[in-house]
């Protein structure tokens, strides 16, 4: 049995952010994952919006400045539609910041986290390496991964994403409600230059947002009913091109497939109980939201953050796998967490269900909220703030 302080399962964005922010601990660290992360030949389908307090996160743990800016895009202002003539736009310069946010590629994050970890003097990888059972003692969780090996450690961590072995092998509860809709993710070659805007339209077919990528590019998330996602999927590329403009009112004008389009579905995910005795969850395995905010990963970081934080501050006699300690992870998550679920599950219900009387309301309240300068820029430096 290999004796570890602290297991990670799960390599991806969350778990593998969180390992390097504890490098310069005496922290004895596992890493756990099935397949190290691959860069495409190509554009990367699946990007990120990262809010300017997760790139502090990324510079403090050194990560931000081995990323590729030519690979990079400044969110500098954002315009939203509503279904009925509402128009809400927030502005960087507007608000007194540089930008609004950076559109990055997972896989770019993702190759960076795991070359850093490779060098990492108190981490040892296992991969490719599989979870197969997990079981806890009274000073240890015990992990058993499918080649024989044994690792015991005072903490585990699952991050291994929204359908968690962890979590289940735990037996934490994760109370799931589908939304019967699915994410299309495609990247785009535009015929306008989209002067670093983030678009985003609610429409009866569900929401649309176009994403700043370098040069004249764009990632697409829309994000609606089944059915109609599977219809986008199986478009030939000229067709589904043309539907893509036309649901954007034609803002970057003509468009051009650069990465065949994927759907995922989507559901909202509440965790009532991240941690328990020799564990704690983070990213997608501790909750997961509608992707119309943008705002899936910054949680995941931000989860990285706080527990790297209480980990990198235990004292040599604190038990670190002790569930009064990690509970102080889960209070200084669950607020925020909490809000964003909400906030987003709400807005997709404003604009989902149509009363007689409520599409007027709505789209009259995106235009009254951008009439009012002090509302908006108090709303953008809470975002970018508190994620």
């Amino acid at each position: 049995m290999q004796q570890f302080d602290l297991i990670i399962v799960g390599g991806g964005l969350a778990g593998a952010s969180l390992a390097v922010a504890l490098r310069d601990t005496p922290l004895r660290i596992a890493l756990v994952e099935h397949q190290p992360p691959i860069r495409p030949e190509a554009w990367d389908a699946r990007v990120y919006a990262i809010s300017p307090a997760n790139v502090g996160f990324l510079e403090r743990i050194g990560a931000w400045k081995h990323l590729d800016a030519e690979r990079m895009a400044p969110i500098r202002g954002m315009d939203i539609r509503g279904d009925a003539g509402g128009k809400l736009a927030f502005s960087a310069y507007d608000s007194g910041v540089d930008e609004l946010g950076w559109i990055l590629e997972s896989s770019l994050m993702a190759c960076e986290f795991w070359e850093s970890a490779k060098r990492q003097g108190n981490l040892t990888l296992f991969c490719p390496a599989r979870p197969q059972q997990l079981t806890f003692e009274p000073d240890a969780a015990v992990l058993s991964l499918g080649d024989g090996s044994v690792l015991a450690g005072r903490l585990l961590v699952g991050a291994d994403g929204r359908d968690s072995w962890v979590r289940q092998a735990a037996g934490l509860t994760a109370v799931n409600v589908p939304y019967g809709e699915k994410g299309v993710v495609a990247n785009l070659s535009t015929e306008k230059p989209h002067r670093h805007i983030a678009r985003q339209w609610f429409r009866d077919d569900g929401v649309l947002a176009y994403l700043p990528l370098p040069g004249n590019r764009i990632s697409i998330v829309w994000s609606t009913p089944d059915d109609h996602a599977d219809e986008l999927c199986a478009l030939p590329a000229k067709t589904f091109c043309e539907r893509v403009a036309a649901a954007g009112e034609h803002a970057l004008g003509g468009l051009e497939l650069l990465t065949p389009p994927v759907a995922f579905p989507l559901r909202l995910m509440r965790v009532p109980q991240t941690v328990a005795p020799h564990l704690a969850l983070i990213g997608d395995a501790a909750h997961g939201i509608h992707p119309l905010s943008g705002h899936g990963i910054n949680l995941g970081f931000q989860d990285a953050y706080e527990l790297a934080a209480l980990l990198a501050g235990a004292q040599p006699w604190q038990d670190i796998g002790n569930e009064r300690f990690l509970q102080r992870y889960q209070r200084a998550r669950r607020e925020e967490t909490a809000l964003m679920q909400t906030t987003t599950d709400s807005l997709r219900r404003l604009f989902k269900e149509s009363p007689p009387g409520l599409r007027t309301l709505r789209n009259l309240g995106l235009n009254a909220t951008d009439r009012l300068p002090f509302v908006k820029n108090a709303l953008v430096r809470y975002a970018l703030g508190a994620f």
